[in-house]
């Protein structure tokens, strides 16, 4: 096991590098903060906390605990949280960042095995797996969503996870410069994916065991539903060629195939199957016009990045 400090300590100005950081949003997780930030703290050299406007005693506590605490004004959502979180390890020079959620439901002790890979300079963000072969009392209905969202995630943004939707992770200093997040809510996990994608980050899986003896906070349907909203906004800001070009030649494809249909119908009765006609126009008109915009969209997305 590589050896962390076991409580916080000063960083010396001359070693800024040697900084290893926990970051975890916290939002009215009173019952669960203070266990989360002790065991942190045996393996990382600094653990900050970020209270996004909790109701509760959840920021009395982690300071009680040994955390830096930062509050924001309102619950402003996860995403905004690690913003803030990531902006202050960014002005510290941390070498490497642990993500973990303040619910009690990742086991603290995991972190040595997520940072291994930074540490070791093999990778530039570590994920937590939850579906690598190690069990857990993970509800079927949870692990049947949270598959469909990585599923949804993986072919969107052309990095293949098996746990997509892991809010445990370890960044390297060079993914830590691009962790800028501007999804609101929940798909601040899918939106890491297309990051990676962006700017060629080395990704890496390890298997953790969670507990959801709790039952959970938010309803898993709305939740998940924000999740794909989430996902599906950023493939048209990030991949407008995938986002419109495939269901543009979906149904560019069906339409010639109904129009097969509608000439072979014609020729063999001499009659015209208006009804079928007009569906196969439309969908070569739509199909037809979903990849050029796929293809302008992409076009002016390249410039903008290249300037």
């Amino acid at each position: 096991m590589v050896n962390f400090a076991t409580q916080p300590a000063p960083i010396a100005q001359d070693a800024p590098s040697s900084l290893i950081m926990a970051v975890i949003p916290a939002h009215n997780e009173d019952r669960f903060i203070a266990g989360v930030v002790l065991k942190a703290r045996r393996h990382v050299g600094h653990v900050l906390v970020v209270d996004d406007g909790s109701t509760d005693e959840t920021a009395w506590i982690a300071e009680s605990a040994g955390a830096e605490v930062i509050r924001q004004p309102r619950n402003m959502g996860k995403a905004a949280a690690l913003n803030t979180g990531l902006a202050i390890a960014r002005q510290r020079a941390a070498a490497a960042v642990i993500l973990i959620d303040g619910d009690g439901q990742q086991d603290p002790n995991d972190i040595p095995k997520l940072l291994a890979p930074i540490l070791a300079g093999e990778a530039d963000i570590v994920i937590g797996s939850r579906f690598m072969g190690v069990e857990s009392n993970t509800p079927r209905w949870r692990v049947f969503g949270q598959q469909a969202l990585t599923a949804v995630t993986n072919a969107a943004s052309g990095v293949a996870l098996t746990d997509s939707q892991s809010g445990y992770r370890a960044l390297s200093a060079r993914a830590l410069a691009h962790m800028v997040f501007k999804a609101p809510g929940f798909s601040v996990e899918s939106e890491m994916q297309f990051i990676i994608k962006e700017h060629a980050l080395t990704a890496r899986e390890v298997p953790i065991i969670v507990n959801y003896d709790e039952a959970p906070k938010r309803n898993p349907i709305r939740h998940g539903l924000q999740v794909l909203n989430g996902i599906l906004r950023m493939v048209g800001q990030n991949r407008p060629l995938f986002f419109f070009g495939v269901p543009g030649m979906v149904a560019l494809a069906v339409g010639v195939l109904i129009g097969f249909s509608v000439v072979s119908t014609y020729n063999l009765y001499s009659a015209l199957a208006v009804g079928n006609a007009l569906i196969a126009i439309t969908l070569c008109i739509l199909g037809v016009f979903s990849i050029f915009t796929g293809v302008i969209l992409h076009t002016i997305r390249a410039y903008m990045t290249e300037r």
